[in-house]
């Protein structure tokens, strides 16, 4: 048996005083490493290729599988996301059982099972091993690959990446791994909707055949099991795995820009930008340099609370909650990337920062205190980890895959406690680049563009979509001659009814539902003109939360409690929900409006039209150039999109009267409204699709209904 991570202790220094007395005037050396014991691990290899470690563990009667290829990332084009489709779709049945069956077996041992684009993992109790590895066979060797269910995995993939294009933090990733590993090279490709439009069966079945690969296969058994059942079990339902060659790749390897790039993602109407600082590194595992970089990383931004890009960004500057770096490892190429959210005003600021921080980790050299505060913090974090079972098999794992020393791991915090100021600010030179990296915003381009081009070294700023693509400035077209914002407005509160009509509005009650997570949630809104507003989201027929604005305070309540506004954001963004048609009286409440342009919004053409509230938040709202109604708004809040206009009918056409008719008066029009039907809003990563079920006008709605005492 494999004695690799057997027990060890590491030396143990105990220095005693001469005498008595401490003296506290010298800081204390830092204590040894502590006792770490290590777990230990057997492995095998089947007639087929296929590599097997155990890690026993009879402490609690579970067991689990990881099934990982050993394979290069694949460049997937036009058609990025197929690789991990077809992860997926293994899973969705077999020559042998439906999904349903699979789904059924599953469940009645108490077991999960997932697959992926490289692999698989399951686990159960150890009893139902036998049962648990028999269907991970099945799943492995005899996917079907349905078309059906293909359609049902993209179409929610498709809904999930629909939340993209209004996550900041989402389109930073996008947009960092885009610039920082370049369009040649598969970490640098994103999943997007018109890729997924690309996937076809044809795809996910070469992938499959080509790539899953015995030979190109470790299997790592953590849990209640020993070396000769596993053995069994391997021998037993994995040995008919047919080996094969396996594909390799070729790419160019991503270096560093020549001199810093900016890049921004548009999130219209945010009011804080996501800030990275990134670029590309070769740092493979097991690198000589891997540890000492990775205690560099961690006195520059890593998981401490007294990283220095922390302590500057949060503590000192008070621009964000948190600030991080990390530098990772990769056998292909790694990353540095430096990261936080901000304030939209605070952007370049916030840039500046973190290159001053990167520069001072080349030129200074670290403080001892700060060192061996971040090597206790590490040493803590290992310790910590060995906690897990599943942790000596990702360590056994690594040692085959990478080709690590045997005791790689058990040398691990004697090689972290060694490392000196003099090596940190080595590692900072060698892998810090503050003047060669890519500076990626999301957020309000308006807002930031101007302020950050000064970081560029081309005094350039790249734009990028949300999934990482590039595109060109979003030009506006010209306002014919003639039209105007009045005209803009006029046109948008005639095509909803008429000035004179939407005037007359006294009360309002809007029912509408959507669902979060499979629940459905009825959203009930009442408005009295002129400022009166109450709002009710209620499950199951419970109200669960409610809103309510009287004209001269707003009150919030929940179950967590309630709480009363007189001033501040959420004053202000009752008193302004609560005004009925602001359109025709936003000079009244402080409002500047300024018609920008024609903009495209999703195929149409829309007047665009910016405004600006008395404490400076702006507002975009887009109009349609040829009915005239709101299409889209952009707020610090989000984004939303309204559909299907319904006409509702206030007054019915009344006919003259017999002597009416004789002097000529003429029939009475109906009054007829226009509502949007539907509304799609995003806010964060969340989106919620709303349906109008009910809207109804001038019903008497009396002023009790808005107070909250």
């Amino acid at each position: 048996m494999k004695k690799i991570f057997a027990p060890i202790i590491l030396s143990l220094l105990v220095v005693f005083c001469a005498t008595a007395q401490l003296d506290r005037s010298q800081r204390p050396e830092p204590g040894p490493a502590p006792e770490i014991h290590l777990g230990e691990f057997d492995s095998f290899t089947l007639d087929n290729g296929m590599k097997v470690i155990v890690v026993e563990n009879r402490q609690v009667p579970v067991i689990s599988f990881q099934l990982t290829l050993d394979i290069d990332p694949v460049m997937e084009g036009e058609a990025k996301g197929y690789t991990s489709l077809a992860g997926s779709l293994m899973r969705e049945g077999t020559t042998n059982r439906t999904k349903e069956e699979i789904d059924e077996s599953i469940d009645f041992i108490g077991a999960n099972l997932s697959t992926f684009a490289t692999g698989m993992f399951a686990s159960s109790l150890s009893r139902h091993k036998e049962t648990l590895v028999d269907l991970m066979a099945d799943v492995l060797l005899n996917p079907i690959f349905p078309e059906e269910e293909l359609q049902r995995l993209i179409t929610r993939q498709k809904s999930g990446l629909a939340t993209v294009q209004n996550d900041a933090n989402q389109m930073a990733n996008n947009v960092g791994r885009a610039v920082a590993y370049g369009p040649n090279h598969p970490y640098g490709e994103n999943t997007s909707p018109e890729s997924l439009e690309n996937v076809n069966l044809e795809l996910i079945r070469d992938y499959y055949n080509s790539f899953f690969k015995p030979n190109a296969a470790y299997m790592v058994i953590v849990g209640d099991i020993d070396l000769q059942e596993a053995k069994e079990l391997m021998d037993e339902y994995f040995a008919q795995w047919e080996p094969g060659e396996v594909p390799t790749m070729e790419y160019p390897t991503p270096t560093p820009p020549d001199g810093r790039t900016v890049s921004i993602a548009n999130r219209s109407g945010a009011v804080q930008s996501v800030v990275a600082v990134t670029y590309p590194v070769e740092l493979t595992p097991g690198h000589e340099d891997a540890i000492k970089a990775s205690v560099m990383n961690s006195v520059l931004g890593g998981g401490a609370f007294s990283g220095r890009l922390m302590q500057n960004l949060r503590e000192d500057k008070g621009y964000t909650y948190g600030a991080r770096s990390s530098l990772s490892t990769d056998p292909v190429v790694g990353r540095f990337n430096a990261r936080t959210e901000v304030r939209n005003e605070v952007t370049d600021s916030t840039i500046t920062e973190i290159l001053y921080e990167m520069h001072r980790m080349i030129n200074e050299p670290v403080e001892e205190s700060s060192l061996e505060l971040t090597k206790n913090f590490m040493t803590g974090s290992f310790a910590r980890s060995l906690e897990q079972p599943r942790t000596i098999a990702r360590f056994a794992l690594n040692i085959e895959r990478y080709g690590l020393p045997e005791d790689y791991y058990a040398t691990y915090l004697e090689r972290l406690n060694a490392v000196t100021a003099e090596e940190v600010q080595e590692m900072a030179r060698k892998y810090i680049f503050p003047d060669n990296a890519h500076i990626v915003v999301a957020g309000n381009r308006d807002e930031v563009i101007d302020n950050i081009r000064q970081f560029s070294a081309t005094g350039e700023v790249d734009l990028y979509d949300a999934f990482g693509r590039p595109v060109e400035e979003p030009d506006l077209l010209p306002v014919p001659d003639g039209i105007t914002l009045e005209t803009v407005l006029d046109n948008y509160l005639e095509a909803s009814g008429g000035k004179e009509h939407l005037a007359a509005i006294q009360d309002m009650t809007t029912k509408a539902k959507t669902s979060v997570q499979g629940m459905e949630i009825n959203i009930t809104t009442y408005q009295k003109a002129p400022n009166m507003v109450r709002l009710e989201m209620a499950m199951g027929g419970n109200v669960m939360q409610t809103q309510v604005f009287d004209g001269e305070k707003a009150v919030f309540s929940s179950p967590m409690g309630k709480q009363e506004f007189t001033e501040g954001p959420e004053f202000d963004a009752m008193k302004m929900a609560a005004v009925m048609n602001m359109e025709m009286d936003y000079e009244k409440y402080g409002f500047e409006k300024e018609l920008l342009g024609i903009a495209t919004i999703d195929g149409q053409q829309a007047y665009k039209v910016e405004s600006v509230s008395p404490d400076g938040q702006k507002f975009q709202d887009y109009y349609h150039v040829e009915t005239g109604l709101k299409i889209k708004e952009e707020t610090p809040q989000g984004v939303t999109k309204y559909f299907d206009y319904k006409e509702i009918t206030v007054r019915e056409a009344q006919e003259p009267s017999f002597f009416a008719r004789l002097f000529g008066r003429k029939t009475t029009e109906p009054v007829v409204l226009k509502f949007p039907s539907h509304m799609e809003t995003q806010a964060g990563p969340q989106t919620l699709e709303m349906e109008v079920t009910e809207i109804k006008i001038d019903t008497g709605l009396e002023a009790e209904k808005f107070s909250m005492n």
